[in-house]
């Protein structure tokens, strides 16, 4: 298949999404000492994983079999930022202007730096690390954190939680640099300085920070060429300085980082919190109106829509694909289920039948999918299956999935569900209702002492008799069940009094009867049963 598209992002043309909220941890700012600060040990210890993606901007592109480079606008030249292996094979190099670039290797396919795009993954990877974390912190423009501590005996240990997010991370084509310390700053330094190392005990920080260069500090160039002039070349000789001197020339704010980072202050954190409704866009670098193309893209997007909801053990009923063109507005196509579902097979089967009818005026250059209103997840055990053979594996659909599948194929307003209501008269003792609104309202439930057919007359059919007795087509009825007698809506003026039976005919159909008792005792056909 051509590699037509762009793999799918958050959001679409817009900033990234500011949904972060505080955890306040508690901490007071203490004045400038002299000394080291020291605080008292809290009884919660905590772990932090660090994260760092250091080829971000060059992984946020989708991939390719071109040579690739980052540029950015640098003073108004466009320069390198990063290069792949291929274009590294061909001697470009980060630094090197985009002029200089291309006479090394012409077909090189340049892009520029789109930090709402590196954002936008950053959030999706966020959202898909809060799978072994309730706490996930996007920490800076390359940088994610995790509170690990709470997760290590759900994931069997250290070990096997490290490697299924190194694991999961490669899988989406990302490369990171990973190191866990007791603070988020130590974790921080030590993943930039390339220490693939686990550290869980304070008291080893400071040897493990001392050996760390300046480069791994995300401190203005200005003063780590400052600090270099001094003589400086690690975290070690910045602790040795006198504190006081080092906050005057280089500001507090360093040497509070310095005390964070060695966990003798606290590091409070923002959390990440995904938004609660899916919205996700597939951008494509050209125009398409494959319809296969375009199955295949929506079949991502409901892959990822899936993964959301699993992650929350959310479903929904509802699912809006936006389908965007150049000149004319956009295509929409709405999907509905009659239970809450998060099942991407599911919502695919639906999307193909609605796929067949739809009609695009233009060929498509992107396609969204928004969520409806998520819901709780109401789980149910499944059935064990021991007679099925391989290959002759067969599919069986509930009557809310054929609701479902009818409504996709014919449209809402030719579907309709029933649902009682309570009210003692057969007539007004049920409605029609949509068949995608709340199934499990929709059901005919009535008590087990109770009987009443499924298929009843829009009115009730006068049946001749014969010496009292009712006739159905010139044949006397048997009475099996009955009376029940109704007596009941006097307050509206439809008001009934009746005598229902249960009767069956020579043919040994099954009908639902009543005699009046109010007016002239005449017998009427009221239902038949199934």
């Amino acid at each position: 298949m051509p590699r037509a598209w762009k793999s799918p992002v958050t959001l679409r043309d817009t900033a990234p999404t500011s949904s972060a909220q505080q955890q306040v941890l508690p901490f007071a700012e203490p004045a400038l000492l002299a000394k080291p600060l020291s605080v008292t040990p809290t009884q919660v210890r905590r772990l932090w994983f660090c994260i760092w993606l250091s080829n971000l901007p060059l992984e946020a592109c989708q991939a390719s079999d071109e040579a690739l480079a980052i540029v950015e606008d640098q003073h108004g030249i466009h320069r390198v930022l990063q290069a792949d292996s291929v274009a590294a094979a061909a001697g470009i190099m980060p630094g090197q202007s985009a002029n200089a670039a291309l006479a090394l290797l012409p077909a090189l396919r340049l892009e520029e730096r789109s930090l709402v795009r590196e954002q936008q993954v950053l959030e999706a990877l966020a959202t898909w690390l809060e799978q072994f974390s309730s706490f996930v912190s996007i920490a800076g423009k390359d940088v994610l954190l995790l509170e690990i501590a709470g997760s290590l005996r759900l994931f069997g240990g250290l070990s096997n939680l490290r490697r299924q997010v190194s694991q999961g991370l490669g899988a989406q084509g990302f490369s990171a640099a990973m190191a866990i310390a007791p603070t988020p700053l130590a974790a921080t330094w030590l993943a930039r300085a390339g220490r693939r190392v686990c550290i869980r005990a304070e008291e080893n920080l400071g040897p493990a920070l001392r050996k760390l260069p300046l480069d791994c500090l995300d401190w203005p160039a200005g003063q780590r060429e400052s600090l270099a002039g001094m003589g400086i070349a690690s975290i070690g000789d910045c602790l040795r300085l006198p504190r006081g001197g080092f906050a005057r020339r280089f500001g507090a704010e360093r040497l509070l980082e310095l005390d964070r980072a060695l966990g003798h202050l606290p590091d409070p954190r923002d959390s990440w919190r995904a938004p609660e409704r899916f919205c996700a866009d597939y951008e494509m670098t050209e125009e398409q109106s494959d319809s296969e193309l375009l199955l295949h893209i929506c079949r991502e997007l409901l892959l990822s829509h899936e993964q959301f909801l699993l992650l929350r053990q959310l479903g929904t009923q509802r699912l809006c694909f936006s389908f965007f063109h150049l000149k004319s507005t956009a295509t929409e196509l709405r999907l509905g289920s009659a239970f809450a579902d998060r099942s991407q097979e599911r919502w695919f089967d639906l999307l193909k039948i609605r796929f067949e009818t739809l009609r695009l005026p233009e060929p498509v250059i992107a396609v969204r999918l928004r969520s409806g209103l998520s819901q709780p997840l109401q789980a149910e055990t499944a059935r064990l299956c021991f007679d099925n053979k391989a290959g002759n594996e067969r599919r069986r659909y509930s009557i809310a999935q054929l609701a479902e599948r009818l409504v996709a194929r014919i449209g809402e307003q030719s579907v309709n569900a029933l649902t009682m209501v309570a009210e003692h008269r057969p007539e007004y003792a049920w409605k029609v209702q949509n068949p995608l609104s709340d199934w499990s309202a929709s059901t005919l439930t009535t008590r087990d002492s109770i009987k009443r057919p499924l298929w009843m007359l829009p009115e009730p059919a006068l049946l001749p008799a014969d010496s009292g007795y009712p006739l159905h087509k010139g044949c006397r009825l048997t009475l099996l069940e009955g009376p029940e007698r109704l007596e009941t809506g006097w307050w509206d003026e439809q008001s009934i009094s009746r005598d229902y039976y249960t009767a069956v005919n020579d043919a040994g159909i099954r009908l639902w009867i009543f005699r009046n008792r109010q007016r002239t005792p005449n017998w009427y056909l009221h239902g038949i049963f199934g």
